[in-house]
């Protein structure tokens, strides 16, 4: 069992932005890996308890497009999102635009994701801004919290393995 290096913090800021932080025990090219390799969101970026990602896609380039598709293991139902990246400065920073295919608030999100590595830890902003003030209250609203919580304590043991394979 790992012991969780940070908790997820997420703060509402100004009209349409949250923020989310979190601290990693681990450098930040691997951080990033775990950001933007496939095989690797795979493994912890399924959210709630009961959920998995099936489809998980990245093309890691300015203009390029990721798509996820979650799938609820209970009824088979599925979510999707996807978006294109804007800005790939690898491992430091990553923007890329989110909108979800059954859209759960209006417009499309630009997240823009901070890597900052400080005596071997990582610690990881995710600004998110949405095109509404109602589109952010309505996600502040809903248990995107502890889902992203959940994600992020698997990606914290994911890490943890990954060290102790020698991944990194």
């Amino acid at each position: 069992m790992s012991s969780f290096v940070g908790t997820l913090k997420v703060e509402a800021k100004g009209d349409r932005e949250i923020v989310m932080t979190r601290e990693f025990n681990a450098d930040k090219d691997l951080v990033f890996d775990c950001f933007t390799k496939p095989e690797l969101i795979k493994r912890w970026l399924y959210g709630p308890d009961g959920w998995s990602l099936d489809v998980c896609t990245v093309d890691l380039k300015v203009g390029g497009k990721y798509r996820y598709v979650w799938k609820y293991l209970k009824d088979g139902s599925t979510m999707g999102a996807g978006g294109t990246y804007k800005e790939i400065s690898g491992p430091d920073r990553l923007v890329q635009t989110e909108s979800f295919d059954e859209a759960w608030y209006p417009g499309e999100a630009l997240l823009t994701t901070t890597f900052v590595e400080k005596s071997g830890k990582t610690f990881v902003t995710i600004n998110i801004q949405y095109e509404t003030k109602e589109g952010r209250d309505t996600v502040v609203k809903s248990p995107m919290e502890g889902g992203a919580s959940q994600s992020y304590n698997r990606l914290e043991t994911l890490l943890d393995t990954l060290i102790l394979e020698g991944k990194k």
